[in-house]
């Protein structure tokens, strides 16, 4: 009798990428003690010459331990997830098939800058991360991940008061350069903006089983605008 079954789709991969400091790995442990009592999860990290995010990963207890994988990239952190994905890509692969079926593979970019993003042929869907103690401006300063990842993260909140930022109005700034994508502002001490969080991931989940996510690419050469103090704009492209 031929087998009819439905293949089970391969897991959602979800990239993680912002500036160092934000609190990539942080995130990526929340969504991990959130969701890993109902999703079948794993996590990739990438390091220039060390495996630590992957030790802070594990020693956090939020997955088993061979669940959490490290590449060193020896490189460029934006080389190994958007020009050579290969060492990803299969730290992935291999993830998949040592675990199937997963649900979700978390892929933490290195610390990088404002314009790194994730090729989509390593992700489906991918966050940017900004720490609010970072300063204000920056969500103003655009760049491909802060305008056109699916989700903007403006990450550690709380902090607001104790470095002079005003955070609703960095939301509003980081929401104004999204043109209605959508941004969490995220503290792991104000409960809704943790489901939030998790809520727009599982609806990324069931998009990607249903067949309707269509990675997009915020690409490292997307144009941009600068806010000056003279009230104009001028349009930049990121060598």
């Amino acid at each position: 009798m031929p087998d009819h079954t439905t293949p089970t789709p391969r897991a959602l991969r979800l990239g993680v990428c912002g500036p160092v400091g934000t609190g990539k790995s942080s995130l990526i442990a929340l969504l991990c003690r959130e969701l890993a009592a109902t999703l079948e999860l794993g996590v990739v990290t990438n390091d220039i010459y060390t495996d630590e995010d992957a030790r802070f990963l594990r020693s956090a207890g939020v997955l088993d331990a061979d669940r959490i994988r490290a590449v060193e990239t020896g490189a460029c952190p934006h080389t190994a997830i958007r020009d050579d994905i290969t060492a990803n890509l299969m730290a992935v692969e291999e993830l998949e098939a040592d675990y199937a079926p997963l649900d979700v593979v978390l892929i933490e970019s290195g610390g990088d800058n404002l314009t790194a993003t994730f090729s989509p042929a390593l992700v489906d869907v991918q966050v940017f991360v900004l720490d609010i103690a970072g300063g204000g401006d920056v969500a103003r300063k655009g760049g491909p991940g802060i305008e056109r990842a699916d989700l903007l993260v403006v990450n550690k909140t709380d902090l607001a008061p104790y470095v002079g930022v005003d955070r609703d109005r960095m939301v509003a700034d980081a929401s104004a350069a999204r043109s209605g994508r959508p941004v969490v502002a995220l503290s792991r001490t104000d409960r809704g903006s943790v489901v939030e969080l998790t809520t727009w991931m599982l609806a990324q989940l069931e998009r990607h089983r249903a067949g309707a996510l269509v990675p997009a690419d915020p690409g490292p050469m997307a144009p941009h605008a600068h806010a000056h103090p003279h009230d104009h704009l001028h349009d930049h492209v990121h060598a």
